[in-house]
């Protein structure tokens, strides 16, 4: 039987409903958000599939997300540091490392490079020229990098960047958090009945 409304206390109630009302704003929140980041990965799939050349966006965040997953071209005309090999794949999906090195572009510019994959850790020889490749995030070197779609330096190829590797778990958390919403509206009936039942007996 439903509780009468005489015996909801007021103030524990209405911070239980503020509560879960909160949860149910979130779960809507990240619907539209599900929406946007579906939006924003067919964007980046029709990015892949454009004929011209993307011009380099430098370390500008906006820049970058606006030209993200298409192809561009760069001369290296120097490489400016040492090597960075991480963990990576290569073009048939094996793991291993891909080795990326910045380049100075010119004006003052630089531009990461992953230039391809080795089963080891060991960087190439390799100390510039033309490059041209898919434009990918790389946030340890300011944003962006650009992955070879010819490997450099006798490196085996590197797999092409795929949008549909991002993250995408709005559906998920807003589940989880009409799923809060519920689970707090129906302890707290079920708490109240029982200390509404303890106080009767």
């Amino acid at each position: 039987m439903i509780l009468g409304i005489r015996r909801w206390p007021i103030l524990p109630t209405l911070l239980v409903v503020v509560s879960a009302a909160i949860m149910v704003m979130l779960g809507f929140w990240q619907l539209d958000r599900l929406a946007q980041k579906e939006a924003l990965l067919a964007d980046y799939a029709r990015a892949q599939t454009m004929s011209s050349d993307a011009p380099w966006p430098g370390d500008d965040a906006a820049a970058i997300t606006a030209v993200l997953y298409r192809h561009a071209r760069l001369d290296c005309l120097s490489t400016t540091g040492e090597w960075q090999s991480i963990a990576g794949r290569n073009a048939d999906d094996r793991t291993g490392y891909v080795h990326l090195i910045e380049c100075a572009i010119g004006d003052g510019r630089t531009a990461w490079v992953q230039a391809g994959w080795s089963p080891g850790p060991t960087p190439p020889r390799w100390t510039g020229g033309e490059v041209g490749g898919y434009i990918a995030h790389y946030p340890a070197g300011g944003g962006a990098k650009l992955v070879a779609d010819t490997p450099l330096g006798g490196l085996d190829a590197n797999a092409v960047p795929d949008p549909s590797e991002l993250p995408n778990n709005h559906l998920a958390y807003a589940g989880q958090w009409f799923f809060f919403a519920l689970i707090a509206l129906v302890i707290y009936v079920l708490a109240l009945r029982r200390k509404q039942s303890d106080a009767a007996g």
